[in-house]
């Protein structure tokens, strides 16, 4: 089975605009995600650490990534095929609320 990073992008007033029915039957998906052994998790405040030729650790506050939407979540999953990971992510709250999910194939 593969792994796949998954990437959720949304902000508070696309996800207020869904029906509640559509969002609570998201959250319902990523509990049954984490039932099924995922990790998922919505995104905290960033850093970014560099530490060029390994000589000095530099600590900035804030998302080096920028982006139309806030990152709003991360997950870590398991599934046979990009087509079955892509099925997993498109009922996730940022799917579903007027925001975006990315897949990313892991390559260990």
């Amino acid at each position: 089975m593969a792994k796949f990073i998954t990437i959720g992008y949304g902000d508070s007033s696309g996800y207020e605009r869904t029906d509640q029915a559509v969002r609570d039957a998201a959250h319902d998906h990523d509990a049954e995600l984490r039932a099924r052994g995922a990790v998922v998790g919505i995104a905290g405040a960033p850093v970014q650490v560099r530490n060029h030729d390994g000589a000095d650790v530099q600590v900035t506050p804030g998302p080096f990534l920028r982006a139309d939407l806030p990152i709003a979540g991360f997950g870590i999953f398991e599934a046979d095929s990009l087509d079955e990971a892509v099925r997993m992510a498109a009922g996730t709250p940022c799917a579903v609320a007027q925001g975006v999910v990315e897949v990313w194939p892991l390559r260990e």
